[in-house]
C-alpha cells in the first residue's frame, strides 16, 4: 500500500473555492473550482467532495490540509464580524500626545473597541525601560473594559528590541481576565509603533473570524471522514499551524496572492517572473523573486489602516471574470461591481443578462465556454470593454517592473482567459497547466515559515552574535508554526545598521523556513535539496 503522503490544497476566494490534491511527487492528481456559497463552509465542502471523488484519489493518503482565504481581508472592508477588544498601549507619558487608533476610519474603530488606554511603560531603543510598567493603572482600566471586551491587545515602545514588559502586562490580563486572547505587538509587526499597534489591533479583532474559518474547516474534514493535519497559508507564501493560526489570524489577510503567486512558480519551475492572477472579482499583479512573492518595501493599509507587518507587494485592479460591463455617457465603464460567485447564473453566455468581462473573452475569441450566441446583440460592447481591460493590465504590469526591458509573465487564476497573448513590456505570456487552480497548488505545496524582525544591541560577540541570535529566533519560531526541524534553514536574511546612536546596534530580519513536519522520508529529502539550490541561487545573486 502507498504511504500517506498525499496533500489537499484549498483556497477560498471571492468567486470560486478552489481544490487540488498531490501526491508525494508534487503531481497534480485531482483539482477542484467550485462557486462560493454565502457561507465558508458550503464552498469548502463542495470543493472536497469533488476532489474525492475523482479517479484515483484514495482519501487515507490525505495526510495535510492547507487552507488559503480572504475571508480576514473581507471582515475588515465589510467591518463584520469583527472582536471588540480592549486596546493597551505600554508608553505613558510619552506617547500620550497621539492616541491608540486617532486615524481609524470611525466605524471601523466603533466596530472593534471597546476603549484604549496609554499607561506609563515602554522600551528604549538601547532595551533599558523607557518608564517602569504601572500594572495598577493597567488593571483598573481592565477593570472598566474587561466585561465587554473580547479580547486584549498589548503594544509597547520598542516592543521589537525588548518585550519583557509586554510579557509581564499579558500576565496582568491572565490574572484580571482569565483565558482571554492576548496579541501582542512584538509578534505582529515591526518598528514603527502606530502600524504595528494598528496591526496587532487587527489580529485580535480578527480571532473571531479565524475560529469560523477554522471550525468550518474542521466540520468540512470531519463530514469526508479526513483526519489530517491542518494549515492555514500566510502573507509570505508559507504555511502556519491551526494553533499558530487562531492566535495570529492577521497573518493571513495577504495569503490568497501570496498562494497564486507560490503556486504560478512552482507550476513553471520559475523563480524569477512577473506573476497575475485573475479571479472573478480583482486581478493581482506580483513579482516572483527566489520563487516567493516580492514583499512591499511599503506599510499595508487595510480597510483604511495603516499597517507593517510583511505583504506581498501588489498592484491590485477591479478585473475579473464576473466584473460587470455597461456603458455610461463618457463610453464604456468597466466595474467596478462584479456578480462574483453568481457568475455562472448571471452571465451571458450562461443565460443571464449581466455583460461581464467573461463574456467579452468569449466574444473576442480568447475563451470558449457557455453559448455565445447569447453575447451577439451586446457584441460591440464587450468588444470595446475588452481592449481598455487590455489598457488597465498592460498599466499594472508596468508600475509592478522594477528594470528595463521585457519580462515574461505568468498568467494564473480562472479569470486568466483574459489575458491576451501579446502584451506591451512582456516577452511572453507563461499559461501553466492547471493554470486555473494556482492558488491552491500554492498552499499545497508551501512550506512552514518564521520570521524575526527586531534591534539588536552589540554586545562582546559584536555584529555575529546578533546575527546567530536572530537566525535562531526564526529558526525556532518555524518549527513552533509547524516545520520539521530537520529541514528548517535560513532562506533571508538582512542586516541594517542604525547610525546616531550612542551604543552601536543593529536591525536584523531573517527568515526561516522548512517542509511541513510527518512529511514522509522521501519528500523531506527533495524538500531539502530544493532549498539548498535556493540558497545556492541567492547566495550567487548577492555576490559581487
Amino acid at each position: 500500500m502507498p504511504a500517506p503522503d498525499c496533500r489537499l490544497g484549498i483556497d477560498v476566494g471571492g468567486t470560486n473555492t478552489d481544490a487540488v490534491i498531490m501526491d508525494a511527487a508534487d503531481r497534480v492528481i485531482a483539482k477542484a473550482k467550485v462557486p462560493c456559497t454565502p457561507d465558508i463552509t458550503g464552498g469548502i465542502m463542495a470543493a472536497i467532495d469533488t476532489v474525492l471523488k475523482a479517479p484515483g484519489v484514495e482519501r487515507h493518503r490525505i495526510t495535510h490540509v492547507m487552507l488559503g482565504t480572504t475571508h480576514a481581508t473581507n471582515a475588515v472592508l465589510e467591518r463584520r464580524k469583527l472582536r471588540r477588544v480592549a486596546v493597551v498601549r505600554l508608553g505613558g507619558p510619552a506617547t500620550h500626545s497621539i492616541r491608540p487608533m486617532f486615524e481609524w476610519p470611525k466605524d471601523l474603530a466603533a466596530a472593534v473597541s471597546v476603549g484604549a488606554e496609554i499607561v506609563d511603560g515602554g522600551i528604549e531603543f538601547d532595551g533599558r525601560d523607557l518608564s517602569p510598567l504601572d500594572t495598577d493603572a493597567l488593571a483598573r482600566f481592565l477593570g472598566r473594559t474587561g466585561g465587554s471586551a473580547q479580547g486584549v491587545v498589548i503594544t509597547s515602545v520598542f516592543a521589537p528590541v525588548s518585550a519583557r514588559q509586554e510579557l509581564q502586562a499579558a500576565e496582568v490580563v491572565k490574572r484580571e481576565l482569565g483565558d482571554v486572547h492576548i496579541s501582542l505587538s512584538h509578534e505582529i509587526g515591526s518598528l514603527g509603533l502606530l502600524e504595528r499597534e494598528n496591526a496587532t489591533i487587527l489580529n485580535g479583532a480578527l480571532a473571531g473570524v479565524a475560529n469560523d474559518v477554522a471550525d468550518a474547516m474542521r466540520r468540512a474534514l470531519a463530514a469526508h471522514h479526513l483526519q489530517s493535519a491542518t494549515f492555514f497559508a500566510q502573507n509570505d507564501g508559507t504555511l502556519m499551524g491551526l494553533d499558530h493560526a487562531l492566535r495570529y489570524p492577521v497573518l493571513t489577510i495577504g495569503s490568497g496572492p501570496a498562494n497564486s503567486v507560490r503556486g504560478a512558480a512552482f507550476l513553471t519551475s520559475t523563480a524569477d517572473s512577473l506573476v497575475v492572477d485573475v479571479g472573478g472579482t480583482s486581478t493581482d499583479v506580483g513579482v516572483l523573486v527566489n520563487g516567493f512573492p516580492r514583499e512591499s518595501s511599503r506599510g499595508v493599509e487595510i480597510g483604511g489602516v495603516r499597517t507593517n507587518f510583511r505583504m506581498p507587494d501588489l498592484v491590485t485592479i477591479a478585473l475579473g471574470g464576473g466584473t460587470e460591463v455597461s456603458r455610461n455617457h463618457s463610453g464604456v465603464q468597466i466595474g467596478p461591481h462584479s456578480v462574483g460567485y453568481l457568475l455562472q447564473r448571471d452571465a451571458l453566455v450562461f443565460g443571464g443578462k449581466v455583460p461581464t468581462l467573461t463574456d467579452g473573452a468569449v466574444a473576442t475569441g480568447r475563451a470558449s465556454l457557455g453559448d455565445p450566441r447569447l453575447a451577439r446583440s451586446h457584441r460591440a460592447l464587450l468588444a470595446e470593454a475588452v481592449a481598455q481591460a487590455d489598457v488597465m493590465l498592460s498599466d499594472a504590469i508596468d508600475r509592478m517592473k522594477s528594470a528595463k526591458g521585457d519580462r515574461a509573465l505568468i498568467a494564473v487564476g480562472g479569470g486568466s482567459i483574459l489575458v491576451p497573448d501579446r502584451i506591451p513590456g512582456v516577452s511572453e505570456v507563461i499559461r501553466p497547466e492547471h493554470f486555473d487552480a494556482a492558488n491552491a497548488v500554492g498552499a499545497a505545496i508551501a512550506s512552514v515559515s518564521g520570521q524575526v524582525d527586531r534591534i539588536f544591541q552589540l554586545g562582546p560577540g559584536g555584529r555575529q552574535t546578533a546575527l546567530d541570535q536572530a537566525c535562531e529566533e526564526a529558526r525556532e519560531r518555524a518549527i513552533t508554526a509547524g516545520a520539521d526541524p530537520r529541514t528548517v534553514e535560513i532562506v533571508e536574511r538582512e542586516e541594517i545598521p542604525l547610525a546616531y546612536l550612542t551604543n552601536p546596534a543593529i536591525r536584523v530580519r531573517a527568515k526561516a523556513a522548512g517542509a511541513l513536519g510527518g512529511l514522509p522520508e522521501h519528500q523531506l529529502e527533495a524538500n531539502l535539496s530544493r532549498q539548498a539550490r535556493l540558497a545556492g541561487a541567492t547566495e550567487q545573486a548577492e555576490s559581487p
